[in-house]
């Protein structure tokens, strides 16, 4: 009998892609703050990373329905080793004492303001993206049994809703309690999860076209029903 764990064709480039994502969003566009005037709302301020960390939250809808739970688990536990080794490359990096000349005087400053985030921001995207993560692929794969299968745009939508909740709210409250003012903490984070959450539901049309892809060409469709959701595994 043969019990060799079976082989894709894409889970792994799937899993670089969504790593890649997860270390983009926080490491280039979380720092900035953008402004667009949009009509009838008027001026909106929103993290630059707003754009394109979304995307990680498809590739693990994705990684769920195709794949099943066990496997985005070991995605996001990827995910999660690759945040903290970046934060802990970041702080050493910014912190290695400088070449006196010039042209190094000028970049240790810019070099401190992109990646020099305090502790409590990098502590909040961590933890946020871990349990954010896990939530939406619970209910992703939870969805899909009590579903049978059918209404994948009701599940992809659905776990957003929930994991975007569990991640926006978690990040803005570590990262910035005690620190801005609660109404203004309140409204960014509002308005950053209605933006998260309202991007995916826009780009849901393409996630159900690279999910049914996926599945013909994968010869899979996986369905959690004896799985153990333990986030603190590896196993699949």
């Amino acid at each position: 009998m043969n019990t060799s764990p079976r082989s894709y064709k894409y889970y792994d480039l799937i899993m670089a892609a969504f790593v890649c994502v997860l270390l983009c969003s926080n490491l280039i566009g979380a720092a900035k703050a953008a402004q667009v005037t949009l009509p009838l709302i008027g001026t909106v301020t929103f993290g630059a990373d707003l754009l394109f960390f979304p995307i990680s939250y498809i590739f693990s809808d994705i990684l769920t329905e195709v794949y099943g739970y066990g496997r985005d688990r070991r995605v996001v536990w990827a995910g999660f080793g690759a945040l903290i080794f970046a934060a802990f490359m970041s702080f050493v990096v910014v912190h290695l004492p400088p070449a006196k000349n010039g042209f190094m005087d000028v970049y240790q400053t810019q070099l401190e303001g992109v990646f020099g985030n305090t502790p409590r921001i990098v502590a909040g995207s961590i933890i946020a993206f871990c349990c954010g993560s896990f939530a939406n692929s619970y209910v992703m794969a939870k969805m899909k049994i009590l579903s049978g299968g059918r209404h994948l745009w009701a599940r992809t939508i659905g776990s957003t809703v929930i994991g975007q909740a569990v991640d926006t709210g978690l990040f803005f409250f570590i990262a910035f309690w005690g620190i801005w003012p609660q109404e203004q903490l309140l409204a960014v984070t509002l308005t950053q999860y209605l933006f998260k959450t309202c991007w995916e539901i826009v780009i849901t049309p393409v996630t159900v076209r690279v999910i049914g892809f996926l599945k013909r060409a994968e010869g899979e469709d996986y369905y959690d029903t004896g799985t153990n959701f333990t986030p603190f595994t590896l196993k699949v």
